[in-house]
């Protein structure tokens, strides 16, 4: 059976210089499958919301919104000037409502990995052989807070 992932157009974020392939980045990758059909819409809709602030959203590279209907599954591979920032925006009050109102009725998953320079196509390639089960997920997603960055 083929995997139909379908992805949003690229949403920029304020930090262009990174969009350029300078520097370095943190990638997250989120995915996230309701129990039901109504719940995956839910998700859907509210990962629609936060988009429309994603352009003022400090220390975002940009993003893009993926989404599995016939499995129920969505979620978001952003692109981040660092790990700082990363957690700033996972701790964002819209955010946490959001994860709150959702946790319990279905599963999440995440991970962030950081890379020299952004290239948008390595980037996907990379998220997408872990969504349709190419490359296995991580144990774990490592620490946000730590990173090299000053």
């Amino acid at each position: 059976m083929t995997t139909t992932i379908l992805r949003a157009p690229w949403t920029p974020g304020p930090d262009l210089p990174r969009e350029s392939g300078t520097g370095p980045v943190w990638i997250s990758l989120t995915e996230f499958t309701a129990d039901h059909h109504v719940r995956a819409l839910g998700v859907a809709v509210n990962g629609l919301r936060l988009r429309r602030r994603w352009p003022a959203t400090t220390g975002s590279v940009g993003m893009w919104l993926w989404a599995e209907p016939a499995r129920r599954r969505s979620g978001s591979l952003s692109v981040w000037s660092g790990s700082r920032p990363l957690l700033d925006f996972v701790r964002r009050p819209d955010h946490v409502r959001i994860v709150r109102a959702y946790r319990d009725h279905g599963t999440m998953r995440a991970t962030v990995w950081r890379a020299d320079r952004f290239d948008a196509a390595v980037v996907w390639s990379t998220a997408r052989a872990l969504l349709i089960g190419t490359t296995p997920w991580p144990a774990s997603a490592p620490p946000v807070a730590r990173s090299e960055e000053p």
